[in-house]
């Protein structure tokens, strides 16, 4: 049994057409590259997803329960957690504390909160940070606490929307190692990412939306190659750029 199932989903905002009947399914312990150019639905189809919208029609399932139309709070205790495009700290708030609400996601009490934040900012390499207001974080360590606060309420499938906007190729490098620690640590990632030098290498399977369809569910390698997805996202010169590797 597939960890999550989306079927047919579709999600229109009054008479636009955001996601047109979108299939996908994760497996357990993959990471799968969502990808398509600007306003091809992948940040709705994430938000569908998680609950911050209702579908439209279709269905989501993760781990054999219907979830569609929950509300976020609850499909986040059934162990789905997702960054956004913009990060979102709380600003007047020390780094611990900010993965202490994460935290409280699975528990009640505040010495086990405290004990899965201080894991989770070890885990992530921010734990020397914990004291420093998140408002203060360079951008990088920003990304990288959003994640924490994400990993902090307990998921199995980790929804990472644009993970390395605005970074630079060392910090770059950086969050590609803790996407695939965050793996070998057993979770499930999905994530949407317009650097494709970091989508491609790491993700098991691409898929790729196109004004809200499905155009392309494959392999890294023949994604690339596919002259529907070249034309509509890629661009000649990607392609030419990886033929010449």
């Amino acid at each position: 049994m597939a960890l999550l199932e989306v079927k047919q989903l579709v999600k229109d905002f009054g008479g636009l057409r955001a996601n047109d009947h979108v299939d996908l399914h994760l497996q357990e312990g993959e990471i799968v590259g969502l990808i398509g150019p600007n306003g091809a639905g992948k940040t709705t189809l994430f938000n569908c997803i998680a609950g911050f919208y209702p579908p439209t029609s279709g269905e989501v399932v993760f781990r054999g329960e219907d979830i569609t139309g929950m509300p976020a709070n609850e499909i986040c205790r059934r162990g789905i957690a997702r960054t956004f495009q913009i990060v979102r700290v709380f600003k007047e708030l020390p780094v611990l504390d900010n993965v202490l609400v994460g935290a409280f996601n699975r528990t009640n009490s505040t010495a086990k909160a405290r004990a899965k934040a201080m894991e989770v900012l070890e885990f992530c390499g921010l734990a020397s940070r914990r004291t420093a207001l998140a408002g203060g974080l360079t951008v990088a360590d920003k990304k990288r606490l959003e994640v924490a606060k994400a990993l902090a309420t307990g998921p199995s499938l980790l929804m990472l929307d644009e993970a390395m906007a605005g970074l630079n190729q060392t910090e770059t490098a950086e969050a590609v190692a803790l996407i695939k620690k965050i793996q070998k640590a057993g979770l499930t990632i999905i994530l949407v990412e317009h650097v494709m030098e970091v989508v491609m290498p790491i993700s098991k399977r691409v898929v790729v939306l196109e004004y809200g369809k499905k155009i392309a569910e494959d392999t890294p390698e023949k994604v690339i190659n596919n002259e529907e997805v070249i034309k509509a996202y890629l661009g000649d010169k990607y392609h030419a750029t990886r033929r010449g590797h």
